[in-house]
C-alpha cells in the first residue's frame, strides 16, 4: 500500500491530491486540497517571484505538510509549472521550499505537463480525436490527439494572470485592451504550425478559467451539482453568450456571478480569451471539460508502473 501526495503549485493556486494505492494498483483518493497563492503575481519583465507571493505560497504548503505528515507509506511528487520554471529566482525559491518544508520541488517542462495533463484526460474520457487546452496562470497546454495518440503537444506563456495584467482586464474592462489580447493571442496561435491540423475537433478543456466556464453555464440552467464538470459540454453559442456577458460588467459584478469564485474575478476574462479564441480558430463547435489533467496524470503513470513492478514480481 501506498499513499501518493502529488503536489501541484501553478502559477495562480496550489493543489494537492493524496491518493491510497493498493498493491493491485487500484487507488481510492483520500484528500483534495487547494490554496489561492498567485505565485506569479507582479512578476513582471524581469519575472522574479516576488516576497508576498512566495509566502503565500509557503504557508499553503505548511498547511498540506500538516494533512500528509500524518500518513504512512508515503510518496510525495512535487511539482512546479510556469511560475517557478519562468522565474529568474528559481533557485533560491526551491532552496526556500526544500529548507521550510523538506520537500523537493521538481520544476516541470512546459511539454512534460501538456502529456500528464493527455495522460489525466485520456484515461478518463473518450478522447480519440480532440485538442486539449489547459489554461493557467501563466501558460496554456496545447494537445492534438489523433487516432488516441499525441500527435503534438506545446506549452505557450499565455495564461489567465498574465494576460490580465498585459492588458489589464482585471475590473472595468475595455473594448481596446480585449482587441489586443485577442490579436495578441491569435498571433500565437497562428504560429503553431500543427494546430490547423485539429481544425473542426471538438475541444477539450482544462485548469480553473474553463472549469469556471462550465460552472458559471451549470448554475446559470440550474443544474444541480456545479462542480460535477467533468465529461460536461457546452456549445460554441452558449460560451459566445457567457463570455460577452462577463465581458460587460466590472470586478465586483463578476464576483456576484454563481460559478465564479471570488478570487478568481480579476482573472476569468483573461484566463477565458485562450478557449474562446482556440474554439473560433479551429471552427470547434463545442468543448468538453475535464477535472482530470496533471496531478491524475502523474497518478496514472505511477499506476502504470506499480502494475509494470507487479508483473516483474510475477515473472
Amino acid at each position: 500500500m501506498e499513499n501518493l501526495a502529488v503536489i501541484d503549485l501553478g502559477s495562480n493556486s496550489v493543489r494537492m491530491t493524496i491518493s491510497r494505492i493498493s498493491d493491485d494498483g487500484t487507488y481510492e483518493t483520500v484528500a483534495q486540497e487547494k490554496e489561492y497563492v498567485r505565485l506569479s503575481e507582479n512578476m513582471g519583465v524581469e519575472k522574479i517571484l516576488q516576497p508576498e507571493a512566495i509566502e503565500r505560497t509557503i504557508g499553503a504548503l505548511k498547511n498540506f505538510k500538516t494533512i500528509y505528515s500524518k500518513l504512512d507509506h508515503l510518496n510525495i511528487v512535487a511539482v512546479a509549472t510556469a511560475a517557478v520554471r519562468q522565474a529568474t529566482n528559481q533557485k533560491q525559491f526551491l532552496k526556500r521550499v526544500k529548507n521550510d518544508i523538506g520537500i523537493n520541488l521538481n520544476v516541470i517542462s512546459g511539454t512534460r505537463e501538456a502529456y500528464y495533463d493527455y495522460v489525466g484526460v485520456s484515461e478518463t474520457l473518450p478522447a480519440t480525436n480532440a485538442v486539449i487546452i489547459d489554461t493557467g496562470g501563466a501558460s496554456a497546454e496545447i494537445v492534438l490527439v489523433q487516432n488516441g495518440k499525441v500527435s503534438n503537444l506545446i506549452s505557450i506563456p499565455i495564461g489567465s494572470v498574465t494576460l490580465s495584467s498585459k492588458f489589464d482586464l482585471a475590473d472595468d474592462i475595455a473594448a481596446t485592451e480585449v482587441f489586443k489580447a485577442m490579436i495578441f493571442v491569435n498571433k500565437i496561435f497562428q504560429s503553431v504550425w500543427w494546430l490547423r491540423n485539429g481544425l473542426n475537433l471538438p475541444i477539450i478543456g482544462l485548469g480553473g478559467s474553463n472549469r469556471t466556464l462550465a460552472k458559471i453555464n451549470r448554475r446559470f440552467n440550474n443544474l444541480l451539482d456545479t462542480n460535477d464538470i467533468h465529461g460536461y459540454q457546452l456549445r460554441d453559442d452558449a460560451i459566445n453568450e457567457t463570455f460577452e456577458r462577463i465581458i460587460g460588467m466590472n470586478l465586483d459584478e463578476r464576483k456576484k456571478v454563481p460559478g465564479i469564485n471570488k478570487e478568481r474575478a480579476d482573472i476569468i476574462v483573461g484566463g477565458l480569451i485562450p478557449v474562446i479564441l482556440l474554439m473560433n480558430y479551429l471552427d470547434s463547435d463545442r468543448i468538453m471539460f475535464s477535472t482530470s489533467g496533471l496531478r491524475e496524470g502523474i497518478l496514472f503513470e505511477r499506476l502504470h508502473d506499480i502494475i509494470q513492478e507487479n508483473i516483474k514480481t510475477k515473472e
